[in-house]
């Protein structure tokens, strides 16, 4: 009998030792789910080949005046264009109200480099690659970049002018790091 008042005793004084295994399991339940869940959560971030592919860096000194390069970025081919004064007066002085998809030349270059314009080479109608880049490639009516597939023709800003591409091409997230040195991405 007196094992039995010691017992109530304990009840009424507090937790009990079922409370504290039911704790216990609970805290331990819950640490377990977690380190299930966290690969599943972990396995949604992006792999480090895709993360190393999202920024490309690539030097410019070497592209003179009025040269055309190619520059790889997410599989895409960028173009880089180091435009010469007469390519830049001929893309300023555009009438953008006349344009499919009227911007401004200003707003598709870098303010202190605008000699340099950077573009994602896919043409907007299908995807196809124009051309342009190489001096004896055709370049279209504007002097720009010409798609064969359709049709499309670009200015020396990479705006459409004519053909059944709806838009400019891409001008993609870029920056200069030094005078030299540009980051795509």
């Amino acid at each position: 009998m007196a094992n039995t008042a010691h017992a109530h005793a304990a009840d009424a004084a507090g937790e009990t030792r079922r409370d504290f295994l039911l704790h216990t399991t609970v805290a331990m339940g819950a640490v377990g789910a977690g380190m299930m869940v966290w690969p599943l959560i972990s396995s949604m971030n992006p792999a480090a080949d895709t993360l190393s592919l999202s920024t490309t860096e690539f030097n410019i000194s070497g592209v003179a005046e009025g040269q055309r390069i190619i520059v790889v970025w997410r599989g895409k081919p960028v173009f880089v264009a180091h435009r010469t004064p007469a390519e830049i007066e001929a893309a300023r002085k555009v009438d953008v109200s006349e344009l499919r998809d009227p911007q401004k030349d200003e707003v598709r270059v870098k303010k202190d480099k605008d000699q340099y314009l950077i573009l994602v080479g896919v043409c907007t109608h299908l995807g196809c690659i124009p051309l342009g880049i190489k001096a004896n490639d055709p370049h279209g009516d504007f002097g720009g970049w010409f798609c064969p597939c359709h049709g499309s023709h670009y200015d020396t800003s990479g705006r459409i002018r004519k053909g059944p591409a709806p838009l400019n091409l891409e001008v993609p997230e870029y920056q200069f790091l030094s005078d030299t040195t540009v980051r795509i991405g």
